[in-house]
């Protein structure tokens, strides 16, 4: 007889979020379930619950589904409830790092309405690799212990947020990494032998404009438009006849909020010094690591941006605004983060060129790094396979 196809729902991913980080572990997400699937021998439905948005999706295949999720859907029983109770499995992300109430009760709600949605479906979820706190309310660190209780699997995707979880009554977490190690992507073009070295930065929209509300909220010790445009000068001026290309990773669409947006703030930069090659505006988080790996050193403020060049064997100075960048490539062993909340700009500068000047021993490093993320995402997903046999 032959077998229905396995129903997997995603939540708090996103198939078309101007954030390509946020795309980024969804498309993730559907890599590593595709081969468990093959390694299971069955089909898989895969719906993503994603926020209305006229974008099209960029997370796509025939065995993928996009449901349109509002306030309305979430509160029907024939909406959310309905589509859990249907699943097999559900899996939530958590957007990466949303799990945590520092970025408001707004949003924090919103997510537990889903995780408990899913607790009274029956249907099994499951906590994939993300940041784990902090929790610094009452009522959202109860939430979040009783949450993480009844889940199925609860992954983490660094040290610190393992000894979160644990810290709040979940002993068997599953320290995994960050989904994205596994983004698939093309080969970047062929390099013309004795070209420029291509040095990429990835300039933060958000940070460029001083965080949300403009007052530095993310608690910059360093002027951080200064040192983008600092290090710009510096490399276009080097001996080594540098090449350097401005990489947004988030993309804001016309019409919308543009206070986070990477590709104006890219623009501006490239308008202001001639000779930069202005990256494009990516269409999908898949094109964006491919345009990324061509690059022979990289630097940024968007974590994700660092990831994309980190898997795919590219020297990288992550630039950190917050501890989940020292959280995740920390855990790996890659010491190379350099701190924008607690480090001058010159002590910034000069890890940054001596990491230039040492992009060998880097490109190494990287290498056995990403090796051991890998090996512990494996982990994560013999969890999702043990799952999906028993169904």
């Amino acid at each position: 007889m032959t077998q229905r196809p396995l129903r997997i729902c995603l939540i708090l991913h996103s198939s078309r979020s101007d954030n390509l980080g946020v795309g980024a572990l969804t498309a993730s997400e559907v890599e590593i379930l595709r081969d468990v699937g093959r390694d299971i021998g069955r089909e898989l439905e895969i719906t993503i619950l994603d926020w209305k948005d006229a974008r099209a999706p960029y997370v796509t295949g025939p065995d993928i589904k996009v449901i349109d999720i509002d306030g309305t859907m979430m509160r029907s029983p024939k909406g959310y409830f309905a589509t859990a109770r249907r699943s097999d499995l559900v899996i939530d992300i958590g957007a990466g790092d949303s799990f945590a109430d520092i970025y408001g009760a707004g949003r924090l709600k919103r997510m537990f309405w889903l995780k408990y949605l899913t607790h009274l479906s029956g249907t099994p979820l499951v906590m994939a690799p993300q940041t784990v706190g902090p929790f610094t309310k009452g009522w959202s660190k109860t939430l979040a212990q009783l949450s993480m209780r009844l889940c199925k699997v609860v992954a983490s995707r660094d040290k610190m947020s393992t000894e979160a979880a644990r810290a709040l009554g979940r002993a068997d977490v599953i320290e995994a990494s960050d989904v994205a190690l596994r983004l698939p992507y093309g080969p970047p073009a062929p390099r013309t032998q004795g070209g420029p070295v291509k040095v990429g930065i990835n300039v933060s929209g958000l940070l460029m404009g001083g965080g949300y509300s403009g007052k530095n909220e993310f608690g910059l010790t360093m002027d951080y438009p200064d040192l983008v445009r600092d290090l710009i000068t510096y490399f276009q001026s080097h001996p080594d006849g540098c090449e350097v290309h401005l990489v947004p990773h988030v993309i804001v669409r016309e019409g919308r909020m543009t206070g986070e947006d990477d590709y104006s703030a890219c623009t501006d930069l490239a308008e202001a010094f001639p000779g930069t090659v202005l990256a494009p505006s990516f269409a999908s988080p898949s094109e964006a690591k491919t345009y990324i790996a061509g690059l022979d050193f990289f630097m940024g403020a968007r974590m994700h941006a660092c990831i994309a060049a980190f898997s795919s064997g590219v020297p990288v100075m992550p630039m950190a605004y917050s501890r989940k960048f020292e959280g995740l490539f920390g855990s790996l062993g890659y010491t190379r983060t350099v701190d924008c909340t607690t480090e001058s700009a010159e002590a910034i500068r000069t890890k940054i060129i001596e990491g230039f000047e040492n992009r060998a021993a880097i490109k190494d490093e990287t290498t056995q790094a990403l090796a051991k993320g890998l090996q512990k995402l494996g982990a994560y997903q013999a969890a999702l396979q043990k799952i999906l046999t028993s169904v």
